[in-house]
């Protein structure tokens, strides 16, 4: 059984999650938090496997209730909540220690699929906000004359290929389609990326692709 923490300042939206997750047989709802303090405060007394965590919250936001939470327990998984509008969250939440991001408004099987993953040790990421991630990490950076990064040396044309469409925001079905190979092929070629470039997640394979200019 997952046991989920809710942590939203919107009662609605808690509902509404909590109905979501109320049918599933191996997902329980833990707790729900209006703010971030209640959610650290919640977090060290049901123990959760994964919180859902609104990054907008008052007395404690959710990058704040984040650090404190994995602080605490490091073990914890916790996928953040955002909306469209939420570019500037992202980067500190991801910095604070998110696994994945959500946008609110994502379709119920997303929503339960990530909660999964990210209980399994994945990384939920809606291709949305990969794109924004790796769009606002991009701008800006880059000044005249700089040199681009430059992935290890190790990586195979594959993992390149790969990476590359990391870099666009591709999902691993989408690679898997592109690139014509299996979805758990594309799999251990993330994995391979990521212990041989030392990104841990998507967002920072994507981010290595564009500055390294394997995408532009």
């Amino acid at each position: 059984m997952i046991r989920v923490l809710v942590a939203d300042d919107q009662h609605l939206v808690r509902m509404g999650l909590r109905m979501l997750f109320e049918p599933a047989e191996d997902i329980e709802v833990a707790g729900e938090a209006g703010d971030g303090a209640e959610a650290v405060r919640l977090a060290g007394r049901t123990l959760p496997d994964v919180v859902l965590m609104d990054l907008r919250m008052p007395r404690l936001d959710g990058t704040a209730a984040t650090e404190r939470i994995l602080a605490a327990r490091p073990a914890t998984r916790i996928v953040a909540l955002t909306t469209f509008d939420d570019d500037t969250h992202l980067y500190p939440a991801l910095a604070a220690g998110v696994c994945g991001f959500l946008v609110k408004d994502a379709p119920p099987d997303e929503l339960l699929d990530a909660v999964r993953r990210a209980a399994a040790g994945g990384t939920p990421f809606s291709q949305d906000t990969l794109r924004r991630l790796v769009d606002r990490a991009m701008s800006g950076h880059r000044t005249a004359g700089e040199p681009a990064e430059e992935p290890p040396p190790g990586i195979t044309p594959r993992e390149r290929e790969v990476l590359g469409l990391l870099g666009e925001g591709l999902s691993n079905r989408e690679i898997a389609g592109r690139l014509h190979l299996g979805v758990t092929t594309v799999k251990t070629h993330v994995a391979s990326l990521m212990a041989k470039t030392g990104r841990d997640n998507r967002i920072r394979l994507a981010v290595l692709a564009v500055r390294s200019g394997i995408v532009g």
